[in-house]
């Protein structure tokens, strides 16, 4: 795989349906090397940490080949950090990437944690209240990664995978299972082997815990 664009935003106050709300959403592609931080990258931030942000979602990835299709459907350009990603990366998608998947990046080396579930902002960023709905239904979600070596990183770096836990679960099934609510018995089997993962996070077995019972 290779990064093709990284994208930074500090958060700003945008008008929506007569109010102003703080997103950190709008990213933009940067040029030269950028600082991989635990947390996010240099020049990076997001407005509402309880549900952006952490250790878990410091690095939101978007693959490019979506692009493409997202262009189809909504008859519009797009520029590249438009769905929000720090990462628009080329070669690897949902189906192909798994939860728990180490890559090293730049000098820096990452862990693939969870997918992205829309928020009502994505929305505003696309000026459309059925964004949200769509996206998920696509299946296009990107992924989160946590920072396990902080490094520098740029556009054209290569993404190599390093490792893979034994558990691992494609990061499609985890979004699949996250919208199912009536689970086959090998639903509940791929279930037990996501819980197994340590960069799963715990909201996410919590919630599978919960949902498998």
């Amino acid at each position: 795989m290779k990064l093709v664009s990284v994208n930074v935003g500090r958060p700003r106050a945008v008008s929506w349906r007569g109010e102003q709300v703080m997103t950190g959403i709008d990213k933009a592609p940067v040029t030269g090397r950028v600082t991989l931080r635990t947390l996010n990258l240099d020049g990076d931030g997001q407005a509402d940490l309880t549900v952006h942000g952490g250790a878990a979602k410091a690095v939101y990835c978007y693959p490019l080949q979506h692009y493409e299709f997202w262009q189809r459907e909504l008859a519009r350009d797009l520029p590249l950090g438009m769905f929000g990603e720090n990462f628009t990366i080329e070669g690897g998608d949902e189906d192909s990437v798994h939860i728990g998947d180490e890559f090293t990046i730049g000098s820096g080396r990452v862990v693939v944690t969870q997918p992205r579930l829309p928020c009502y902002k994505l929305g505003i960023r696309f000026e459309s209240d059925q964004m949200v709905k769509r996206f998920l239904g696509a299946g296009r979600s990107g992924f989160y990664v946590a920072v396990l070596e902080e490094g520098q990183v740029g556009a054209g770096d290569a993404i190599e995978l390093v490792a893979r836990h034994a558990a691992a679960v494609r990061v499609s099934e985890i979004t699949r299972l996250y919208v199912t609510k009536t689970y086959t018995a090998a639903d509940r089997a791929v279930i037990e082997r996501a819980l197994q993962i340590p960069s799963l996070p715990d909201s996410w077995k919590d919630y599978f815990r919960e949902e498998r019972l």
